[in-house]
């Protein structure tokens, strides 16, 4: 009787639905028995969500379970007599649910995402303090959507910020080692991990640990470590460990990069705020004032400011690329390319800082003692330069910070620049010859390393000009350089990339790897901002002979000493001023080339211009530099007035192609037919960047600011090279103009707050007089600043205001927001 009833109950009519959703199931078990090796993500949580389309973020992606619940709602209308039969299919349905392969479980926490954090442009903007957020309340939505205009702020655009796990281990007295005001000392657990927030010097006590694919080893070296909200925060993970742990120790630094706040609103709340749990937890006993420049975050909502916060995962296939790879030692050679914001920058660094990895030995018992050669094609994102630079760089110790933490590269103990070209432009595609040529000269360069480093492996950052002329530049490059390997950043193609580019690879017997892109969804600041950052950066970083790590001084440039170089009379220190792009009139140059970056570069060869015939031969090694590198002594350079002077044999190339200006003097380098020809790259190279601040006609000066040694300049004209300024097609120096106008509203800030603090104290009856007048002199400042040329100051933030002021901008206008709350807001 059991079996003929479990017979008959088998052979009960089944609803359409059930029967579709029995169908489902089956499909759904044939697919997960398919697919074994799909990691799971609530071991290891996806950083970043995949991109979505307009239409997509324009409507709320609705959960599979309300898709379900959708469905069992209209069934129920057209077969009321079923309902518990629909129930009990859709009860076995969200069993089979949970059990479904990670991808479908992925979607549906995706789908569960807030709608704000969908179609909201995302910010780090807030901050639970009101008068900072109005401090800083600027124009930045727009920065965000229309990258080419290049406000000079970040998006404030309010976001519901969404609870991310970050750091695996939790702290407590067991795994707290010692702590005080300024270090921590933690013990992590092997496969467990940590989140810092901020920028701190690290030191492995025992144990080994990885940070961003370096795996660091017990010893005396201490690593400097910047983690801005801006990009990824990097993992601290236990690799190995004594007893199963490895024992870290984190120290706060003043490096004065957190100083740059007052210059530029790009550089506010992307540090630390307040402390967190874990901070107060390892800070008992210290002043209730204690705050290091690091916090330990566990989920993003720790975070005081609510921004969105993501660690620095990296994908399996990337994982095992980057292993296989390293396994070709000293051969190594590889090209990694593929389109924009596909992740080639992170790959790069990651691959980077696994080959410096200071460990004893590897798995392949090879051991890296001649560094790595990084030699960065992307004049748009460069790594360890300022933008519109091409260059080779050798690196001898691994780098854990974005790009604007390390501008530049001059030390003996993380690395060099070897050779700089100033490419003048984002991109090569205004002009790709002189750009393969850069690219080639750099290529002998690193050849002629290898002489000194023989085991020195090399890799290749391309940009994200991958289609049209870029390809062919790519597969040009792809059977010239003599290769190892290829990589490409995208599984999604498309095919007419990939089949020229692995049809090179194939002809030139290089084996090409396809990884899986990993795009930044989530991003406080757009590329041209992230540019303005690194430049800024540049131009206020100073590297101390007696200091290992790079310091940033927050002294705006209008108020720094700057070079004063003579372009005109016996004391000319510049052989000339070149404008790249097309041919402008000579009495424009001036206006050109005031306010302007230029490159710096060095000359060396009369026959320096490309498509130039050659001309006499000639020996200059007279010039000299009489700058000092003490930033307080005095910066006038008399390039070019020296007793040991060597003279000329005869004209040079360039001087025969240079032009007076009629009105200042200025000697105009132009050689081409409507766009000027650039420097050929096998006989010259960039020192750097500088800023013109102004053209003294009366005594025939330039002056320039600019970060580059006077050891260096020197270096160039003992040499016998001439100095030759290229006015370039960067983007305008936007933040150098407005620098004095922030400065002088943080200082009004300041002192703002130690007004109320006094009144707080009761002990402002007697300062009442002299704080009155420092008020008054700081509104003056603030009204001094904000007349400068290029720049209007903007009260009324409205939308229809903005649209407005869109309509009439000029060229060079920012538009800046006077806050809410000033004491100087209606003197404008």
């Amino acid at each position: 009787m059991k079996r003929k009833a479990e017979k008959a109950q088998a052979a009960a009519p089944v609803s359409a639905f059930a029967a579709r959703k029995a169908r489902q199931q089956q499909a759904q078990t044939t697919a997960a028995a398919s697919k074994p090796n799909v990691a799971e993500p609530a071991v290891e949580p996806p950083p970043k969500r995949p991109r979505r389309s307009l239409e997509e973020a324009a409507v709320p992606p609705a959960s599979e379970e309300n898709r379900v619940q959708t469905r069992r709602s209209s069934r129920r209308k057209e077969e009321q007599l079923k309902a518990e039969k629909v129930e009990k299919a859709e009860k076995a349905t969200q069993k089979t649910r949970n059990e479904q392969p990670p991808k479908i479980n992925q979607q549906v926490s995706e789908a569960a995402t807030p709608k704000a954090s969908e179609d909201q442009a995302p910010s780090d903007e807030e901050s639970e303090e009101q008068d900072v957020v109005e401090d800083t309340n600027v124009i930045g939505l727009e920065a965000i959507q229309n990258d080419e205009e290049g406000y000079e702020s970040p998006a404030d655009t309010p976001v519901q910020v969404q609870d991310f796990p970050l750091s695996k281990t939790r702290l407590n007295k067991n795994n707290i080692v010692y702590s005080d005001e300024h270090r921590l000392c933690v013990r992590i657990k092997e496969k467990m991990s940590l989140v810092m927030l901020g920028h701190y010097d690290l030191w492995v006590k025992r144990g080994v640990v990885s940070l961003m694919g370096a795996k660091l080893h017990p010893s005396s070296r201490v690593y400097r470590v910047y983690a801005p909200s801006t990009h990824s925060l990097p993992v601290i993970k236990c690799v190995s460990g004594v007893n199963g742990e490895a024992e870290v120790e984190f120290k706060s630094c003043h490096s004065g990069i957190y100083r740059l706040k007052d210059l530029s609103p790009l550089y506010q709340r992307i540090w630390n705020g307040k402390n967190t749990a874990a901070d107060k937890l390892t800070l008992k006993g210290a002043s209730p004032s204690a705050k290091r420049t690091f916090s330990v975050l566990y989920t993003s909502a720790d975070d005081s400011f609510k921004r969105h916060l993501r660690p620095l995962h990296l994908e399996k296939q990337w994982s095992s690329a980057i292993k296989s790879l390293s396994q070709r030692g000293g051969r190594l050679k590889t090209l990694i390319c593929g389109p924009k914001g596909s992740g080639k920058s992170t790959f790069s660094r990651y691959m980077l800082n696994h080959l410096l990895s200071p460990a004893p030995q590897t798995e392949t018992n090879y051991y890296n003692t001649d560094g790595v050669a990084f030699l960065d094609l992307d004049p748009g994102q460069p790594e360890f330069a300022p933008m519109g630079q091409v260059y080779l760089v050798h690196l001898r110790s691994p780098v854990f910070g974005p790009p604007f933490s390390h501008p530049s590269l001059d030390s003996a103990r993380d690395g060099t620049i070897v050779r700089s070209h100033h490419i003048g432009a984002t991109s090569p595609k205004d002009d790709p010859d002189h750009y393969v040529l850069a690219a080639m000269d750099l290529m002998d360069r690193y050849r002629a390393l290898q002489a000194s480093y023989p085991q020195c492996p090399l890799i290749i950052n391309y940009p994200g000009w991958i289609f049209g002329l870029g390809l062919e530049v790519a597969t040009w490059l792809v059977g010239s350089l003599g290769l190892s390997d290829v990589v490409y950043m995208s599984e999604k193609g498309p095919a007419e990339v990939v089949q020229p580019l692995g049809q090179a690879a194939h002809q030139a017997k290089v084996p090409l790897t396809i990884l899986p892109s990993q795009p930044t969804d989530f991003v406080s600041r757009s590329s041209a901002q992230l540019r303005s950052m690194q430049m800024q950066s540049y131009f206020h970083m100073a590297r101390p002979s007696n200091i290992d790590n790079p310091l940033w001084l927050e002294q705006s440039l209008s108020r720094t000493k700057p070079f004063h170089v003579h372009y005109s009379g016996p004391q000319q220190g510049i052989q000339g001023i070149m404008v790249m792009g097309s041919q402008i009139h000579p009495d424009l140059l001036s206006e050109v080339l005031d306010g302007s970056i230029v490159a710096v570069v060095a000359v060396e060869s009369p026959n320096a211009v490309l498509g130039h015939n050659s001309g006499p031969m000639f020996a200059n090694g007279g010039n000299s530099a009489g700058s000092h590198d003490d930033p307080d002594a005095d910066r006038d350079v008399d390039m070019g007035d020296s007793t040991d002077a060597v003279p000329f044999a005869g004209s040079s190339t360039i001087e025969s192609s240079i032009t007076r200006t009629p009105n200042e003097d200025l000697p105009y380098l132009f050689v081409g037919a409507g766009s000027s020809n650039p420097l050929d790259p096998k006989v010259t190279h960039c020192l750097g960047l500088a800023l013109v601040r102004s053209v003294n006609v009366a005594s025939r000066q330039l002056e320039l600011v600019t970060p580059i040694a006077g050891s260096t300049l020197r270096g160039a004209l003992e040499q016998g090279h001439n100095i030759v300024l290229v006015r370039g097609l960067l983007d305008n120096p936007n933040w150098a103009i407005s620098e004095d106008y922030y400065a002088a509203r943080a200082a009004e800030k300041r002192h703002r707050e130690l007004t109320e603090k006094l009144k707080k104290n009761k002990d402002a009856a007697a300062e009442d007089a002299t704080l009155e007048a420092e008020k008054q002199v700081l509104k003056d400042r603030i009204r001094r600043a904000s007349k400068v040329p290029w720049m209007t100051v903007v009260e009324d933030n409205s939308r229809r205001h903005r649209e407005a002021l869109q309509r009439e901008k000029s060229l060079w206008k920012l538009r800046k927001k006077a806050y809410p709350g000033s004491d100087s807001e209606g003197d404008w």
